[in-house]
């Protein structure tokens, strides 16, 4: 039997044990199996992959908060650790007394922590709240007062979790600048995020877990890519049981969605100012008078970017009945880089009646280009110059 490792986990074992049936076998379930990686010192890894894949508790073992049943896990240096929400943090204590108390933890001595209070404290942005004890601190303020005093510490290894997530996104742009300035002065990074724009622009590889094995190993934009398409797969078989995806009385029913290039391919990759189209395959069993066809782009943090219809768009369709193809055409896709989410959608020319919504289930990616960089869409301008005459 595993060695107990906290109070708690030797209560809820000895708890399952009186609970547990004597002829009932123990079933066992690897959170991580035959994972063998190096990370080498100065790299900056992102892992990618869905709930459940093994993504936390690599770091767990990483930051020696775990210790693995079998194999082995060396880790050489200071590490910093970003993991769980309020982690390490004592909840009658201030802001300014965690700090201290954190900093100890991570082997830094008193006279440093006070060389750099301040920047920590400035970092953080919180000092007003400072002196207040953390428990009466937002989610996001937790996050600042974790994060600000982990990168203060100087770690040859630092690790951050979703958790990072948690913070606006003022913050969020702030952290991964300075992950980016940690990386370059020679810290090693690893990453776990659900989202991609992140790990892409902070990491220079990736490692895809899926159930608690390694899907791919590489280059950040090949594993992201091989993950989206992986995701769209998925989500493309539509299975029925994902009540909470899509929905609708089925009257019109959408049996399939396809993303195309301007060659007529199904890809889940485009680049901007290509052409691009979304194609809505339905059936209905019985005549439907003038039903409505439309579609959604989300963008991967849940912002809705747009939202057209046939009829917005002007396309009357007088009758569903059997089988048949909407097609929405764009000739020149103005998104700028990043992954987005295509929801579909087929009701009543009033609006009173949803036949099938699926919920954002179509994710795709677009891929950097060279002459624009920030923001969300492009206006496809020129520029010019002339002297001052």
């Amino acid at each position: 039997m595993d060695r107990p490792r906290a109070f708690q986990e030797l209560f809820l074992q000895a708890a399952s044990f009186r609970r547990a049936s004597p002829s009932r076998s123990k079933q066992v379930f690897w959170a991580l199996q035959d994972v063998d990686l190096d990370v080498k010192a100065g790299e900056a890894v992102g892992f990618v992959g869905p709930n459940g894949a093994g993504k936390s508790t690599l770091l767990k073992l990483a930051s020696s908060i775990l210790f693995p049943t079998s194999g082995k896990v060396y880790v050489r240096g200071r590490v910093a650790a970003l993991l769980e929400l309020g982690a390490g943090f004592h909840p009658d204590l201030t802001g300014r007394e965690n700090i201290f108390l954190n900093s100890s933890i991570m082997g830094m001595g008193r006279a440093e922590v006070l060389r750099k209070l301040d920047a920590i404290v400035a970092f953080s942005e919180l000092e007003g709240f400072i002196d207040l004890p953390v428990k009466h601190y937002s989610s996001g303020m937790y996050v600042r007062l974790a994060f600000s005093t982990l990168i203060h510490i100087n770690p040859d290894l630092l690790l951050v979790d979703e958790v990072l997530a948690v913070g606006d996104a003022a913050f969020q742009k702030k952290c991964l600048d300075r992950i980016e300035r940690l990386q370059q002065s020679g810290c090693t990074i690893v990453l776990v995020s659900h989202n991609l724009d992140s790990v892409r622009n902070a990491c220079q590889r990736a490692v895809w877990l899926d159930q608690g094995r390694v899907k791919a190993d590489g280059r950040t934009e090949d594993v992201v890519k091989q993950y989206i398409w992986h995701v769209y797969q998925k989500a493309a078989q539509l299975p029925t049981e994902q009540q909470d995806q899509r929905w609708g009385t089925r009257r019109v029913e959408i049996e399939k969605v396809c993303l195309l290039n301007g060659d007529g391919q199904q890809l889940q990759a485009f680049a901007s100012g290509e052409p691009f189209a979304v194609e809505i395959h339905f059936r209905a069993a019985s005549p439907v008078e003038r039903p409505v066809f439309g579609l959604a782009i989300h963008r991967n943090d849940g912002l809705h970017i747009t939202g057209p219809n046939t009829r917005f768009g002007g396309l009357e369709i007088p009758r569903a009945e059997g089988r048949g193809i909407v097609r929405y055409h764009v000739p020149a896709l103005a998104l700028l880089e990043g992954t987005y989410l295509v929801s579909t959608s087929c009701h009543d020319q009033q609006d009173t009646e949803m036949y099938d919504y699926h919920d954002q289930l179509y994710p795709f990616y677009v891929l950097p280009v060279a002459r624009e960089r920030y923001g969300m869409v492009t206006l496809n301008g020129e520029w010019s110059w002339a002297p001052q005459p």
